[in-house]
């Protein structure tokens, strides 16, 4: 989509069929249903607008609040994310895992693992709310500014009773710094083990040539509509869920 944008096709969507691999639970699948697009001259916090009113309008609930992520951290598991050293973080989760299971967990391993089982349960009893400012390492494709002393990510997402719906940024058009950060997490992998990401030099051609600034966001279309029909997993909207098939 990118590539399009680069091609001039103004504001651009698509709904698709999506997969990741290993993923799957109650509001989890391996297979989703996807809505994608992209606002050329939006901002995040223009974007976030548009969002509130899609997603909440038809939810029918409140509209969302704003919450940054270095609050939330605070608020619901009292730790400073930006601060706090691997071996507090690694402490701190291993009230949910052995600490031989926690080997080669990066920084950002330890912060999805607090997110999981502190700030979102929590999230739930807020209403809906926007997440923002994440931490750079968290948010490979966005702009980075500095707020309150820390480099954060010009991303968002909405939840909505605790439950995640989408993700979104204020895209980095930069080649150089995209280029940058593809390589310094392609080291970062091969540091732990990990196979190397390949890069997308159809995507770096797109980004050289000139990508137009703008936000894109990507909603999750099957979660959207076990809220809307007040249900509590993904099952219910499914016909074939992962453990059917």
């Amino acid at each position: 989509m990118k590539r399009m944008l680069a091609a001039g096709s103004g504001p651009i969507y698509q709904i698709a069929r999506v997969f990741r691999d290993g993923e799957f639970g109650r509001r989890h699948n391996p297979e989703f249903s996807l809505l994608e697009w992209y606002r050329p001259g939006f901002t995040d916090v223009d974007l976030m607008e548009e969002v509130s009113e899609l997603v909440c309008g038809w939810l029918g609930c409140e509209p969302p609040r704003t919450m940054d992520y270095r609050d939330a951290f605070l608020r619901f598991a009292g730790i400073d994310p930006f601060l706090a050293g691997k071996d507090e973080l690694s402490e701190r989760c291993e009230q949910w895992m052995e600490s031989s299971q926690l080997d080669g967990f990066s920084r950002d391993d330890y912060l999805d693992l607090l997110m999981s089982y502190q700030v979102e349960p929590a999230l739930a009893d807020v209403g809906p709310v926007f997440v923002t400012g994440y931490p750079e390492s968290q948010a490979a494709l966005a702009r980075v500014s500095e707020q309150s002393g820390v480099r954060q990510a010009h991303r968002f997402e909405l939840y909505v009773g605790g439950v995640e719906l989408c993700n979104g940024y204020w895209e980095l058009t930069d080649p150089d710094e995209q280029r940058r950060r593809f390589e310094a997490d392609n080291q970062a992998r091969r540091r732990v083990g990990k196979l190397e990401m390949p890069i997308d030099q159809a995507f770096m051609a797109a980004l050289d040539s000139g990508v137009p600034d703008c936000s894109g966001v990507a909603l999750g279309l099957d979660r959207l509509l076990m809220l809307k029909l007040g249900l509590d997993e993904l099952a219910g909207v499914i016909a074939f869920p992962a453990d059917r098939c």
